[in-house]
Parts: C-alpha cells; sequence; structure tokens
C-alpha cells in the first residue's frame, strides 16, 4: 500500500520553528517529486514549496522564501519543510504530495511535478502567541 504520512506539526509562537516530515511507505521516494501543500480554514489549497525528483530544483510560494527550506533524505525515505520564522498567516493544515516526473512521454527529473498522485493526511500547524 503506498501511503504519505506527514508529521512535525504543532503549535508555536511567531517567530518560531517547526520541521515537518514526509515519509513514505510502500514505495520509495527518490523516483518522484515532492510538493508541501498547506490549506488555512475557508481557503482553497496553496502550493508551498516542492522539489524535483532528482533534488536538483526547488520552488517556494513568494510567502515563504527565504523562511522554508525542502530537502529530502532518500536514505530514509523522507522529505522535510523546514519552517523558520513562522507567522500567524501559516497557521494550516500542511499536506505532502508525491508526483511522477514522467509526463506526456518525457521525463522531467529537474522540475517539480505537473501533477501529484499520491497525498498524505495532513499535519496541522498553528502559530499563535
Amino acid at each position: 500500500q503506498l501511503q504519505l504520512v506527514e508529521s512535525g506539526g504543532g503549535l508555536v509562537q511567531p517567530g518560531g520553528s517547526l520541521r515537518l516530515s514526509c515519509a513514505a511507505s510502500g514505495f520509495t521516494l527518490d523516483y518522484y517529486g515532492i510538493g508541501w501543500f498547506r490549506q488555512a480554514p475557508g481557503k482553497e489549497r496553496e502550493g508551498v514549496s516542492c522539489v524535483s525528483s532528482r533534488g536538483g530544483s526547488t520552488n517556494y510560494a513568494d510567502s515563504v522564501k527565504g523562511r522554508f527550506t525542502i530537502s529530502r533524505d532518500n536514505a530514509k525515505n523522507t522529505v522535510y519543510l523546514q519552517m523558520n520564522s513562522l507567522k500567524p498567516e501559516d497557521t494550516a493544515v500542511y499536506y505532502c504530495a508525491a508526483g511522477d516526473p514522467y509526463y506526456a512521454g518525457t521525463y522531467y527529473y529537474h522540475v517539480c511535478p505537473n501533477e501529484y498522485s499520491y497525498w498524505g493526511q495532513g499535519t496541522q500547524v498553528t502559530v499563535s502567541s
């Protein structure tokens, strides 16, 4: 069974840090591009960050640039999202997702996926004093 499990969420004060983990079971993550998404109450889901399957390329939403860092540890079959200088507006449920680099007849190993096939259940991040 292919599964992604997020962990590391919690309650943190503004300016604090959290590190989210996205662990895979049933498949190896190193083939896939990985994205982090979040959804706040009453808002649409938004992309936060992504890393290509070969790890050479990363993207960040403007709202988190300079504060969040995505990384992958293929030996641990895990992708991380280090979140620093957290703000109340970062409060949301955070999801990780895996996307196949093969798309429309071509392997896109060095860019973030165009689509995501596997999703985790999410982890709550609350930034509040």
